[in-house]
């Protein structure tokens, strides 16, 4: 069992002791033979109406718990759904390639693109392998060795954001890990093609960044987008981690904040219980929403879209005093 599945998740109590009795009254329908189709269906009803409320009410802190699970789809769970056909592409060109950091090349729905994302571990070794996510200089210099492939070529960029943070370790400091992070920032911005960021889970501080300057910056329902955990805010703010549910909620985490203040561009909808509750259909609505975004962002001339780029991100941040 890995540390992101054991997270303790006790709003979510009612909907498993719900689900058990479900199960259980299925298989007292088929070992006896019994007719209680309307007992059950009234159940679902139940649950359905239970998952609708608790996940409507979540606090940033339980939508943090929630994209930490480790159940969630990944980056490389949800390519094969998004595209016709994939590759994925590996190395820095300098020695390294990180496996928290993955991308490569496809064709959704017909079109040629280069996807680049964050990608975490399913158990406790692939975690350990990847590094939970957390990528290394390598793995910013790969994203950008193809990023440059894809403005070479014309070829849309898709990124998708799923890290606490980027490697932190002193390994990672001697190997450039600001300089990596800082050259993405600067050549995102001067890339001629259509350029989607997509926040899967969670999207934390410089190691998000460092995949997410586009011209449209989305993010799913339940994930979250901060330039620090509430854990790490805490622990600056009050030196006390144990405050991290008064951090999230001052650090406006959540989806529908971020839109609010103009971060993010589209909330994506997810099936009730979240993404990884069925990871086809977030699929299929999410690929809708890039196709949409492709097809909009490519009627722009180049020059106009790094300008609204260039304008997006300038714009953030701004406030009026009355």
């Amino acid at each position: 069992m890995t540390s992101r599945k054991a997270l303790s998740l006790d709003f979510l109590k009612p909907v498993v002791e719900l689900e058990y009795q479900i199960q259980q009254l299925n298989k007292i329908s088929d070992s006896y033979e019994l007719s209680i189709q309307e007992e059950l269906d009234r159940f679902k009803k139940q649950l359905y109406t239970l998952k609708h409320d608790i996940f409507q009410s979540l606090t940033p802190l339980q939508r943090l718990n929630l994209v930490r699970q480790a159940d969630r789809p990944t980056t490389l769970d949800y390519i094969p759904y998004l595209m016709d056909d994939w590759l994925e592409l590996h190395g820095d060109r300098g020695g390294a390639d990180d496996p928290a950091l993955v991308g490569g090349i496809g064709c959704l729905d017909g079109k040629t693109v280069v996807f680049i994302g964050h990608q975490r571990g399913k158990d406790t070794k692939d975690n350990v392998i990847r590094n939970f996510g957390m990528a290394s200089p390598g793995g910013y210099r790969k994203a950008l060795r193809l990023m440059r492939h894809a403005n070479r070529f014309n070829f849309p960029i898709l990124t998708f954001i799923d890290t606490p943070g980027a490697w932190a370790g002193i390994e990672a400091e001697k190997l450039g890990q600001g300089e990596a992070i800082a050259v993405n920032l600067r050549d995102m911005f001067s890339f001629d093609v259509p350029i989607i960021c997509t926040i899967l889970g969670e999207g934390g501080s410089g190691g998000a960044l460092g995949i997410g300057i586009g011209d449209r910056i989305l993010m799913l329902e339940y994930a979250v987008y901060t330039v620090a955990t509430p854990e790490a805010c805490a622990a600056i703010l009050w030196k006390d981690s144990k405050q991290s549910l008064e951090a999230a909620e001052a650090l406006k985490i959540t989806s529908s904040d971020l839109k609010v203040l103009g971060i993010i561009d589209s909330i994506i909808p997810e099936p009730i219980g979240g993404s990884q509750s069925n990871p086809l259909e977030a699929a299929h609505i999410l690929k809708t929403h890039l196709k949409k975004n492709i097809n909009t962002l490519s009627s722009l001339s180049s020059k106009d879209r790094k300008e609204l780029r260039y304008q997006k991100f300038r714009q953030m941040g701004t406030f009026y005093e009355g």
